[in-house]
């Protein structure tokens, strides 16, 4: 009996040290020396960033954090190039245009499945567009309603119709022609989702997303984490790399790089500039740059007092200067912002001179408008770390600080992010922070999606309608000489200039930070956040 106890004993040991070994290797990410804890045929890759989705059903949102775990679901039928903003191929394989520039053919991706075991084929692209084109407020697809002006009915509605030609081949018929619709068709909003789950979920489809990508949705713990998996018959051969992929949520900035420096989580964004020198010095890690295609500002709601007085606009544009604010809070990874768009994009007016830091013009402005002794108002702070915004709240206070020195008083106001984005787009703000990320590389998708009136209530949160202005942004649309867009797009910048319905603040060159031994991430400019070919060395 001894003898027999004695070897039960040591089997217990024996079993007890295996479990432990076991719930080690279930841990992710990095040790603190930097030595990989990944476990053999369970890879997995979390990446944290500063704010929650609001939906994972990316055509009924405008917010990048829903965008960019989308994107790992759900897939578009064609999409940009790595690192670029030209079109390549995705679920559909080859495209014809007619020299009308008014249909376009698309001949499809064969053998694709949804997660759910149903097809992918012409009939579901037909589907989902036939969705949104029946949409009814521009609140419910925002940004189909920005692409294509409206819905089926309205007057501006541009999509005639859409149509499966056979199972593979879908045409797609516009009414005036629209010299940015392939660009468009690679919005992540335009993504394909399966028919069979959107009549499953109904309206709780934006919770239990079905797509053909690369990740099949687990589960969603609201602020926490979205867990993806594996699609194992996923169309393209060889991938995903990840057995599994996390998005967690961490609100503050420092929280998060101290879980990327624990091991707890492989990548982050929203890194604070200061902290750039500190992940380069650092072997462990890794520091991403994104190419510069973003504007961060603050907006005015010009239908509120007293910020429907261009003059008080223009003095506040007087009151901010953006050298010291960039080098206090971005670490020179920005440039500051004279236009409603980046230098980067096409149609850019570098002949129009920024608004000059000028206390004293700005106190005249004040008292021409018939405030001579300043105003009180809120200037509302983001939640969250955006690309164009890293630190949200520093910048509030700064401008808190400048503004008090031409006699405003500002209180800063803030609530969270779902709450804040629908707030603004009520028009509730005085004036808030906000920023854009160009998902194009066009014009047009600043400028009109932003500041044209049809947008007012959903992406155009100032309610600024000039009537020039909407006139000049409907012309660049429906034309596809690029000379004479680039002409309206300088004039429409000159108007907005006198305007002022925004502050602009900066472009950034947005910085993420990795592990050392992450590859296979393409650091794109439109701020996509793409999973389906990231590996660990």
């Amino acid at each position: 009996m001894g003898k027999n106890r004695k070897f039960i004993t040591l089997l217990c040991t024996f079993l007890l040290a295996l479990a432990l070994v076991a719930c080690s290797g279930e841990k992710t990410g990095q040790s603190n020396q930097g030595e990989s804890t990944q476990n053999e045929g369970n890879k997995s890759f979390v990446f944290a960033r500063g704010g929650d989705s609001v939906s994972l059903d990316p055509s009924e949102v405008t917010d990048s954090e829903s965008e960019n775990v989308s994107q790992s679901i759900l897939e578009t039928l064609v999409t940009f190039a790595e690192g670029k903003t030209t079109i390549e191929p995705l679920l559909a394989t080859e495209w014809q245009e007619t020299d009308n520039g008014l249909t376009y053919t698309f001949k499809l991706r064969e053998g694709v499945k949804f997660h759910d075991g149903t097809d992918f084929n012409a009939e579901a692209v037909v589907y989902n567009f036939e969705r949104w084109m029946n949409g009814k407020d521009n609140a419910a697809f925002p940004v189909y309603a920005s692409v294509f002006g409206g819905f089926k009915g309205d007057e501006t509605h541009n999509l005639q119709s859409v149509e499966a030609i056979d199972p593979y081949t879908v045409k797609f018929t516009l009414k005036h022609v629209m010299p940015t619709f392939l660009k468009s068709l690679a919005l992540t909003p335009f993504s394909i989702s399966s028919p069979a789950a959107i009549e499953k979920h109904g309206k709780e489809y934006s919770s239990h997303p079905v797509g053909t990508g690369p990740f099949v949705f687990e589960e969603w713990k609201r602020n926490d984490r979205i867990v993806l998996n594996k699609n194992k018959d996923y169309w393209l051969e060889g991938y995903p790399k990840m057995d599994q992929v996390i998005f967690r949520t961490i609100a503050d900035n420092s929280a998060r790089l101290n879980a990327l420096m624990s091991g707890e989580i492989d990548m982050m964004d929203g890194l604070d500039p200061g902290t750039i020198e500190q992940i380069q010095a650092d072997k462990n890690f890794q520091l991403i740059s994104r190419p510069s295609l973003n504007i961060g500002y603050l907006g005015f709601t010009v239908t509120r007092k007293p910020f429907d007085n261009k003059l008080v606009r223009q003095a506040l544009n007087h009151a901010v200067n953006k050298d010291e604010m960039i080098k206090a809070f971005f670490a020179g990874q920005a440039d500051p912002a004279k236009n409603p768009i980046p230098p980067s994009v096409e149609g850019y007016n570098d002949a129009i001179d920024a608004y000059p830091y000028d206390v004293k013009k700005a106190k005249e402005l004040l008292a021409e408008a018939g405030y001579p002794d300043g105003f009180d108002m809120e200037v509302w702070a983001m939640p969250v770390s955006r690309p164009y915004m890293p630190d949200a709240n520093r910048v509030s206070e700064f401008l808190q600080s400048s503004f008090a020195k031409i006699g405003v008083n500002v209180k800063i106001v803030t609530y969270e992010w779902a709450t804040y984005l629908d707030k603004v787009k009520a028009g509730e703000a005085d004036a808030f922070l906000l920023g854009w990320t160009g998902a194009n590389g066009d014009a047009d998708d600043f400028i009109y999606s932003l500041w044209h009136k049809d947008n007012i209530g959903s992406l155009n949160s100032t309610h600024y309608s000039n009537e020039k202005v909407n006139i000049l942004l409907t012309q660049a649309r429906s034309i596809t000489d690029e000379g004479k867009r680039k002409e309206l797009y300088q004039n429409v910048q000159e108007i907005m200039h006198d305007d002022a319905p925004i502050l602009p603040l900066v472009h950034t060159t947005p910085a993420l930070a990795a592990r050392a031994d992450v590859t296979g991430f393409d650091p794109h400019p439109t701020g996509r956040v793409i999973t389906t070919k990231i590996d660990f060395k």
